[in-house]
């Protein structure tokens, strides 16, 4: 995939990606050690939850490093996914503070994430995402057991890989170089109405009342923002070349 995606020899992608691409591994191979450990340490309610804020702490880094302004409906919009998710979860007292600070620490690495790629756009996606993983593999490896891994696990692991640390990575940074940090992490938070759906579809488990609701709210909310953003910015596009051709 590195050969198709970069120009000339794939290891001189490596070499190349400079300094934001290291800062890049770091923060992505950190975020992906606590994202692990919480769901460990704490409940997946707590953890969807927490990384439903997302959006505002994208919105904070990205007003302190770069100036970005929030729009009130990127906000808005904000407001009722992170609404859609705690009904679609619930908040409940069986997690831990541990696990919970391990899912905030998560979020805030994926944050920074969009703020590294939105500061230097010029990232060599690719290379960075697979050094990622192979680093949080190494952090990992003294905490488990490499070997005792059935065949069946081992498949779901490099699925896994591929899909969330290959594809999907570089899937969200290309997005991120493009939209602002609020606005990526609001799209982001689709994968919370998206995984009930993903399960009914392969397992057959339906979701319940709660999740539907919950989930539509948070689906409605993110495509009602994106509408009307593109329809806001066409309409600014016409009125800049009204003035262009007056």
């Amino acid at each position: 995939m590195i050969a198709i995606a970069e120009d000339g020899p794939f290891w001189k992608s490596f070499r190349n990606i400079g300094l934001p691409g290291w800062l890049f591994v770091a923060v992505s191979a950190l975020g992906m050690v606590f994202l692990i450990n919480s769901l460990k340490e704490t409940t997946v309610a707590h953890v969807a939850v927490i990384y439903a804020t997302i959006p505002f702490v994208a919105a904070v880094l990205g007003w302190f490093a770069m100036g970005e302004r929030s729009t009130a409906g990127a906000i808005l919009a904000s407001i009722a996914a992170l609404i859609g998710v705690v009904i679609m979860v619930g908040v409940g007292a069986e997690g831990s503070l541990f696990g919970d600070l391990l899912a905030f620490g998560m979020t805030l690495c994926m944050a920074v994430l969009m703020i590294i790629v939105r500061r230097a756009p010029d990232i060599s996606v690719m290379p960075a995402a697979c050094l990622s993983a192979l680093v949080s593999s190494l952090i990992c490896w003294p905490l488990g057991e490499p070997l005792a891994v059935s065949a069946q696990n081992l498949l779901l692991i490099a699925l896994f890989g591929i899909l969330v640390s290959a594809v999907g990575l570089a899937l969200f940074t290309l997005g991120a170089k493009r939209l602002p940090a609020i606005e990526t992490a609001l799209i982001g938070s689709l994968d919370a109405p998206l995984a009930p759906l993903w399960i009914w579809l392969v397992f057959g488990e339906i979701p319940s009342a709660s999740t539907l609701i919950g989930g539509s709210i948070v689906f409605a909310a993110v495509v009602v923002h994106v509408i009307t953003g593109t329809q806001r910015k066409a309409k600014e596009r016409r009125l800049l070349q009204q003035k262009g051709t007056s």
